[in-house]
């Protein structure tokens, strides 16, 4: 049967070819699809245990009369306090703008935000310095800043040491840092210390961020305690987010666009499988006369239809290897290009294979049947 079922392929290979293509590409687009996704997720997975889901954020969110409260100055010492938390720090947002020099348009802020920050900021959101140095107890007190990646590039600043302007005073580029994932909005801004910021711009010392850090098995305790530490008298002012919560959410999002990529590869699939039932039907028609010869020689109708099955089968296969094989080439290039760990579950390629049997299956077993139904001598005089 394997012999009987290739000779009509090698028969015929160009149409073969063309036929197990249009299942080839659309297998190559759902496997390539779900690895693609799996590596990203992989990727996401990999990010969030180095930095952890132990972070969250607090700030002032809206009053009932839908003003804007500040949190207390004292806030930071209360969060402190709480039972659970590791460690925890603070930002306070500025209203002073920041240029590249006294000469730049004053309306090309490039929205940047200025920040006093405390120096154990970036161990509690796991920052890094790109280049340069973060602040200490000595650049706190002198006009030093450091800037966020988007910052320093939306600034022209490529190396510490530059100048800029902030607030209307000089400042001393001291560090560039990396992109944060889990505190972005460190990205676009510019930090300086608090005795600088005291000594400048007159802070009063109320934060406008807090971050914090506690054990796993108690975040959840503690995202519910700090409301009600932080401001007893209006709980509901004071909003708790995890950043952590906000990658999952995007990568929610980009399941989304997966699922619909994966409906357009089934789409591509089907359009495959109707391609393969249109060769058969025409391989039957073309191929009467070999099938009355064969039923005048003692073939069954069975054995046609096996015949017919199996080429049916073995064209879908051909597609469903070749497909997956290019999904998972796809696969590699698109991981090994983005720095993703190569995340291809196995079972997609199992179900994409069996898929295709399944395809092939259905697409030639009206073709089959309609082979087998062939009277000898209607195949012979045709």
């Amino acid at each position: 049967m394997l012999r009987l079922g290739t000779s009509g392929l090698r028969s015929r290979p160009t149409r073969a070819v063309l036929s197990a293509l249009g299942i080839a590409i659309g297998i190559a687009a759902m496997i390539a699809v779900v690895g693609i996704s799996s590596s990203s997720q992989a990727r996401l997975n990999a990010q969030l245990e180095q930095l952890g889901t132990n972070l969250l954020t607090v700030q002032a969110g809206e009053s009932l009369m839908g003003q804007e409260p500040e949190l207390p100055p004292d806030a930071l010492g209360k969060v402190r306090r709480v039972e659970g938390i590791a460690t925890a720090t603070s930002t306070a947002t500025l209203q002073e703008s920041v240029y590249r020099s006294s000469l730049s348009d004053p309306d090309a802020t490039g929205g940047i935000t200025t920040l006093v920050a405390d120096q154990n900021l970036l161990g509690v959101v796991s920052g890094q310095v790109g280049s340069g140095v973060w602040l200490n107890s000595a650049t706190e007190t002198f006009p030093a800043v450091v800037l966020g990646s988007v910052a320093a590039e939306r600034l022209g600043v490529v190396a510490p040491g530059t100048q800029i302007w902030l607030g209307g005073t000089g400042f001393t580029v001291v560090g560039i840092l990396d992109p944060v994932p889990l505190a972005p909005e460190l990205d676009a801004a510019a930090l300086i210390g608090t005795e600088i910021a005291i000594d400048l711009f007159d802070f009063t010392g109320s934060p406008t961020t807090i971050y914090e850090r506690s054990a796993d098995e108690a975040v959840e305790t503690v995202r519910d305690l700090l409301p009600p530490t932080i401001a007893p008298e209006a709980p509901h002012e004071v909003t708790v987010s995890r950043p952590s919560d906000a990658l999952a959410a995007r990568t929610a999002a980009n399941d989304a666009f997966t699922g619909l990529l994966l409906g357009l590869g089934s789409i591509a699939l089907l359009v495959g499988g109707i391609g393969v039932a249109n060769t058969m039907i025409i391989s039957v028609l073309e191929r009467r006369r070999e099938i009355g010869l064969r039923r005048s020689l003692g073939a069954t109708r069975r054995h046609i239809l096996v015949q017919f099955l199996t080429e049916a089968l073995l064209l879908s296969a051909l597609g469903g290897v070749f497909g997956s094989a290019l999904g998972t080439a796809a696969t590699g290039i698109m991981a090994g290009i983005n720095g993703w760990p190569f995340a291809l579950p196995p079972v997609a390629v199992v179900v994409a294979v069996t898929a295709t049997l399944l395809i092939g299956a259905i697409a030639g077993l009206y073709p089959a049947v309609r082979a087998a139904r062939t009277p000898p001598t209607a195949a012979l005089s045709s």
